[in-house]
């Protein structure tokens, strides 16, 4: 596994990267603002849309939460628009084809996948604080109820 960048309580690395539409998308951008950030490896495969489309499925709780959900994957942003329309996503989906970000958040690097080593992207999430700060990370996610787990951490956290 690739070391992790992210460390709970310390200042979550800016990242400034194109979403769906091109528009340039930074952290920065939402101060004062729950940020959900999570890895996956490819547009449109079945972890990573059942991922998504759980995610969009509990948008409106995230919303009540003041959270915005952001996913990263290498795809471009054309990949990411069809992706979006195939399954009327409602998350923004950012494009980080040099992995840069997946590098720095420790999401991307060694992974065992039928006892081969390969290098890949970590599914993983970082939960980022209104004040920027790591909140949560969860370094290895298994797709399915991962969103909701998201959420329940999320609910703790705002109620502390």
């Amino acid at each position: 596994m690739a070391g992790s960048a992210v460390k709970v309580g310390s200042k979550a690395p800016a990242f400034a990267l194109p979403d769906q539409d091109g528009a340039q998308v930074k952290l920065g951008d939402f101060a004062g603002t729950w940020v959900v950030l999570y890895f996956y490896p490819k547009d449109d495969t079945p972890g990573c849309t059942t991922e998504a489309c759980e995610f969009t499925d509990g948008i409106k709780e995230f919303e009540k939460l003041d959270a915005v959900v952001l996913g990263c994957s290498a795809d471009s942003p054309e990949s990411h628009r069809k992706f979006i329309a195939r399954h009327d996503l409602k998350i923004t989906l950012l494009s980080d084809p040099d992995r840069a970000v997946m590098k720095t958040y420790g999401a991307w690097g060694e992974k065992s996948m039928y006892g081969r080593t390969t290098m890949g992207v970590i599914r993983s999430t970082v939960l980022i604080d209104p004040q920027g700060k790591v909140a949560f990370h969860w370094p290895n996610v298994k797709a399915a109820g991962h969103a909701e787990k998201v959420r329940e951490t999320l609910a703790e956290l705002r109620r502390a």
